[in-house]
């Protein structure tokens, strides 16, 4: 095989019903700081089981995931771990290959893991208490009701409602230019004056910590966070942030996909739910 340098046709290895060795993912924002960190994690475990990635980067758009998962069953990869959120369980459904879900149902037949984001969304609430804030806004950048953020805003809520606070939740389109979301973010911060912020995920609350620096300190503002990346850990510690465990969603992620593709059977299709902590 050296000799003559041989390579293994995967497409002959398809047709002979062999495992191509390849999984796809698809998620919606390769740059935010919390998928690259969850795709990374996934690519090295899944590299150290035998299995090479193809990844997909849907941008919140639905054609375009269409697009991709009609690749994905083309090149015949063992499976799928898809992140995006977009509304499509139809092409899902239609979509004979095994399928992992993460933060984003797709059907009975399709496991799905998450964070626990109403509990996140609690810890904030709980904390905002303690500080005695009583204007609190979040900025959500997705807030559909397949989108996580919905459970987090419902445990914000939810924490809130015994303090008699409502919060005032903004949402920032997704496509819009980011002078634009700072258009929308200073005049909420106007209009309302809030002495708590809470932002959808880490890199939000940092583009409002850089842009309205001088508000927050002369309101004394809370600022709030999402995802506790190891990167955002690193270059921001003081923010407060609710954590998720990568490793372990990666982890649980690569296991329920290899158990569907071996079909083992170890694991039931069903909705994961994994703890989440409060950095302060």
């Amino acid at each position: 095989m050296h000799a003559l340098n041989y390579r293994p046709n995967s497409a002959a290895r398809a047709m002979a019903g062999k495992e191509m060795g390849l999984i796809g993912l698809i998620f919606p924002q390769i740059a935010n700081p919390f998928y690259s960190e969850l795709i990374q994690n996934i690519e090295t475990r899944l590299f150290q089981q035998g299995f090479k990635t193809i990844l997909c980067n849907s941008f919140n758009d639905a054609e375009k995931e269409n697009t991709y998962l009609d690749m994905l069953r083309a090149n015949q990869v063992d499976g799928i771990i898809t992140g995006s959120h977009n509304a499509n369980l139809e092409h899902y459904r239609q979509t004979q290959l095994p399928i992992v879900a993460f933060d984003r149902y797709l059907g009975h037949h399709i496991p799905t893991v998450s964070s626990d984001n109403f509990t996140g969304g609690q810890l904030i609430g709980t904390q905002i208490i303690r500080l005695k804030a009583q204007r609190v806004v979040g900025f959500f950048s997705d807030v559909q009701d397949i989108a996580p953020t919905k459970d987090r805003i419902l445990g914000l809520r939810d924490a809130l409602k015994p303090a008699s606070i409502s919060p005032t939740i903004v949402n920032l389109p997704f496509n819009v230019t980011n002078q634009t979301q700072l258009a929308i973010i200073e005049r909420t911060l106007i209009e309302h004056q809030p002495d708590a912020i809470v932002a959808s995920d880490d890199l939000l609350a940092l583009i409002i910590k850089h842009n309205f620096s001088d508000y927050l300190t002369t309101h004394s503002t809370a600022l709030f966070g999402f995802d506790g990346t190891s990167l955002i850990q690193a270059i921001a510690p003081e923010l407060m942030t609710v954590v998720q465990p990568i490793p372990d969603i990666a982890d649980l992620l690569i296991n329920l996909l290899i158990d569907k593709i071996k079909q083992t059977h170890r694991f039931e299709n069903k909705q994961y739910v994994l703890p989440v902590t409060l950095r302060v």
